[in-house]
């Protein structure tokens, strides 16, 4: 039986990263994986679906070449190809990750892995040992009762960014980053979306300005909304699907070629052995402490399978400060009050830190600045004035409570706002660090200018 420092049960982004810097503090470290190097995030979700976003955007240019001064006379989309391309990036970064275990001597244990008590685990028969087993399994697309995932007639995000061919219509159960990022993605393409939402708000996690923006961004960009709507059930006896859809006021009938199911997610716990070697696991989430560690010693678990974040940043840093641990370094626990969350549909969305409804309840005083992108010379000469960048601040000691974005870049503009709070930046802080102009950038500035009355641009 092969013995080994640490094994990661999953090569997602929490499981390959943590199995290299497990490698890079000197454990000898193998990974399990029962399907492609990458997980779910490099292989069917966050990477291809950027790569589909891509080409949407691209083909978005050419329809409205004209509005640059061009002329382009004929265009047209080859869907498969789009599809192609995506399928031959995910393909691009598993590639990248093989080459990541080779150079850092990490192991690869292709099969299914099932955890043992004694620290051990068992891969499609062949028994494996290691002093710290690491559970990275991830999650997978949630299957509602009334919505039963046939791949064809109604799917799930796998089947959505590998579809044959390009349906006419399609209805979108859900708006968080995967139902919008797809109902952007399938409108730009030219199939007629309705997007069904059972909160009142799109993006319902988000700032209450930003829904808004973001609900009549996509109402302009001709995606039908239905929001305080559920789809209670679909007929797919016939050649379309009929999907009923209870709104206030009353049922409504709806027929497309497709349903994607895009209801959230669920861990992927089963099967694995947790109950075999008395793993606690409350409400589909295993129970772990500030550094990962589950009630049985010796046995960790990062990810999606845990209870924070479902993202892939959240799970690498949790790979990453739960070997750091193993290994004996001082580390401390990660703040999750200061997790950015990114959306990439157009307009995109980033967000961190609280809501002003949240800081509200939460009894703060507040300064609010806001920036419209309108204002912005480098959105103007980009054609992308549709947004803004909301800051909110604590009005006593000028602490950065939030940040929240949603126009052209602003998934790259984010990590300006983490780090700021994460050094306990305050506003006036933000307001005296000079920004380079043009860019888009320079709103995070002139919203802080603006909560402090000093706005120089509105």
């Amino acid at each position: 039986m092969s013995k080994y420092d640490v094994i990661v049960l999953g090569s997602g982004p929490g499981g390959y990263v943590t199995a290299i810097r497990a490698s890079q503090l000197g454990l000898k470290t193998a990974v399990i994986e029962k399907e492609s190097l990458g997980g779910v995030c490099l292989n069917w979700g966050c990477i291809p679906t950027k790569a589909l976003l891509k080409s949407a955007q691209v083909f978005d240019y050419l329809k409205h070449a004209d509005e640059y001064g061009l002329s382009v006379k004929q265009y047209d989309k080859d869907f498969s190809k789009v599809v192609a391309r995506s399928r031959n990036v995910a393909d691009g970064m598993s590639k990248g990750v093989q080459f990541l275990m080779k150079k850092n001597k990490i192991d690869v244990l292709k099969g299914f892995g099932k955890l043992k008590p004694g620290k051990k685990v068992d891969v499609d028969g062949t028994e494996y040992s290691a002093d710290h087993i690491i559970i990275a399994t991830g999650s997978r697309s949630r299957v509602l009762p009334n919505l039963p995932q046939d791949g064809k007639k109604v799917i799930g995000y796998r089947e959505a960014m590998t579809l044959e061919k390009q349906p006419k219509s399609m209805i979108i159960v859900g708006s968080g980053a995967i139902g919008v990022e797809f109902a952007h993605f399938y409108n730009t393409m030219g199939t007629d979306v309705t997007l069904v939402e059972f909160q009142p708000n799109l993006v319902p996690v988000e700032d209450l300005d930003v829904s808004k923006q973001f609900e009549r961004s996509f109402k302009k960009a001709g995606i039908k909304v239905m929001t305080n709507s559920s789809v209670e059930k679909v007929d797919t006896s016939g050649k379309t699907v009929k999907a009923t859809v209870k709104t206030k006021k009353g049922e409504e009938i709806i027929e497309a070629d497709v349903v994607l199911s895009a209801v959230g997610i669920v861990s992927n716990i089963e099967g694995i052995g947790l109950e075999d070697v008395g793993i606690v696991a409350d409400k589909g989430k295993i129970m772990v402490n500030d550094f990962y560690q589950t009630n049985i010693p010796g046995y960790y678990a990062i990810g999606d399978v845990t209870p924070g974040q479902a993202l892939a940043h959240v799970a690498s840093a949790e790979g990453i400060t739960c070997v750091e641990k193993i290994a004996g370094m001082q580390v401390e626990a990660i703040d999750y009050g200061n997790i950015p969350g990114c959306t990439y549909a157009t307009p995109e969305i980033a967000s961190v830190g609280m809501t002003e409804k949240q800081a509200k309840e939460a009894g703060y005083e507040l300064k609010v600045g806001k920036f419209p992108f309108s204002a912005s010379g480098k959105a103007s000469a980009a054609g992308t004035k549709e947004g803004f960048v909301k800051v909110i601040f604590d009005a006593k000691y000028g602490e950065w409570l939030g940040c929240h974005m949603i126009g052209a870049g602003v998934t790259d503009m984010i990590a300006e706002a983490v780090l700021g709070r994460k050094l306990e930046t305050t506003g006036h802080e933000v307001l005296k660090t000079i920004h380079p102009h043009p860019t888009m950038s320079e709103a995070v500035m002139e919203a802080v200018a603006d909560a402090y009355g000093e706005v120089i641009h509105l």
